[in-house]
């Protein structure tokens, strides 16, 4: 493949070696994955909703069908267990590439 032919981020993370976007990925998520378990909670699912609403409290409210401070409380959480600001460009790209190498369910 040439740089004339990666026209979408899911073109270049395709040209990315797989161990390298799974080590990525387990990186920035393995917090967020082990607190799940450990809880039984959500906050990958939410975080993936969440960054497919746009950042919009609201609609990933209604999505997950949960109170909009409850999402609030949970994007407070994935912030903290992972040292990161989802009111950030970038540490939303971050996210929302890692969400896609991983495709955790939603």
């Amino acid at each position: 493949m040439t740089s004339d032919e990666i026209y979408t981020h899911a073109l270049l993370l395709a040209t990315v070696p797989g161990d390298i976007r799974r080590s990525f990925a387990a990186r920035l998520l393995s917090p967020l994955l082990d607190y799940d378990r450990r809880h039984q909670s959500e906050l990958v699912r939410t975080l993936g909703i969440f960054l497919d609403c746009a950042g919009s409290w609201n609609a990933c409210a209604e999505q997950l069908h949960v109170h909009v401070n409850t999402v609030r409380y949970r994007v407070r959480r994935i912030e903290e267990l992972t040292g990161r600001d989802l009111s950030t460009m970038a540490d939303r790209v971050d996210f929302f590439l890692a969400l896609r190498d991983t495709a955790p369910p939603r």
